[in-house]
């Protein structure tokens, strides 16, 4: 076999002996269709009971759609996709305390639903369940600690991140929380106090 027809196998040996490229499955990301071109956002839904949850997030995922930039923000009549949030749960609950009970240290969690509409087809093209956002911060009352104002503020710009990333780099770039894991809905099976012992009589051994 003559050195011209050795040289290809060679440098084949040579690269397999080096490692070579990386080879393994890399799935291709489901991004959004090539004929949707701009965005919209619709009015987010809140279907927990904390009041003005909705203005405060719709206006961070506004923002970093506008600082991503990839997907220009436009009316709904004139958008080729509409990104649709709603707030699904709010769960603040309290992990610490001190001596006197009072808390000292709270765990809030936020998850919304995010679906995405082909306008042009009017059709869902997919849905992102439980996309959540959790924050673990000390009690105001204590120094560096926060209220639960504060702490929403800053859950409001992990889950807008989180939205914008799932809308434009497509599935799998977030993934959602199963509702299997999601505490503190349902109703607890134990009884809110023991039941009371009968009183016992003032005069144990009466006339």
């Amino acid at each position: 076999m003559t050195l011209r027809r050795l040289a290809p196998l060679l440098a084949l040996a040579a690269t397999a002996a080096c490692g070579g490229p990386e080879v393994g499955y890399r799935p291709s990301a489901q991004i959004l269709p090539r004929h949707i071109r701009s965005l919209a956002l619709r009015p987010i839904i809140n279907k927990t009971q904390q009041f003005g949850l909705e203005d405060k997030l719709v206006l961070r995922i506004r923002d970093e759609f506008l600082r991503d930039g990839r997907y220009p923000l436009t009316p709904e009549s004139e958008a080729g996709g509409v990104v649709w949030v709603t707030i699904s749960r709010y769960i603040l609950t309290a992990i610490q305390y001190d001596a006197t009970l009072a808390p000292t240290a709270y765990k809030l969690r936020i998850l919304v639903d995010v679906q995405f509409v082909d306008h042009s087809a009017n059709q869902i093209l997919w849905e992102e369940k439980n996309l959540e956002s959790a924050l673990t911060y000390p009690a105001s009352t204590l120094r560096g600690g926060l209220t639960e104002e504060q702490a929403r503020e800053q859950i409001w710009d992990i889950l807008a991140r989180n939205v914008v990333k799932r809308v434009v780099d497509g599935f799998g770039s977030v993934t959602g929380t199963s509702e299997r894991r999601i505490t503190g809905d349902a109703p607890s099976t134990e009884p809110l106090s023991k039941p009371e012992e009968p009183l016992k009589p003032v005069v144990p051994a009466p006339y």
